[in-house]
């Protein structure tokens, strides 16, 4: 069973998050998401769990455990899809233009 862990605190280990769910059964893996640029924990990550029960009795147990002054939030992890993420966006709205100066003439 996967389970999605969020609010993780930055000084968090993956061997203390592991050791957290190990009370409630055997941990695969245990893995907090890192920031590609900055190599800092981002405050989530995924617990892997080999028994189905056992993972539904840590995600009871632990959703809202106050974890070395956080409180966790831990659910079922979701199946990533495809799909684009939303948002984003910016630049100009269509029909739009780039600039130019002020002032700005084409004779040379």
């Amino acid at each position: 069973m996967n389970i999605y862990v969020a609010n993780i605190p930055f000084k968090a280990s993956e061997q203390e998050l592991k050791g957290l769910f190990e009370e409630y059964g055997e941990v695969s893996s245990a893995k907090i998401i890192m920031d590609k640029v900055t190599q800092r924990s981002r405050g989530f990550g995924f617990i892997e769990m080999a028994d189905e029960s056992a993972g539904r009795q840590a995600i009871t147990s632990l959703n809202g455990f106050n974890f070395l002054g956080k409180t966790l939030v831990v659910n079922e992890a979701r199946p990533k899809t495809d799909a684009p993420r939303s948002g984003g966006g910016g630049g100009y709205r269509s029909g739009g233009g780039g600039g130019g100066g002020y002032n700005r003439r084409n004779d040379y």
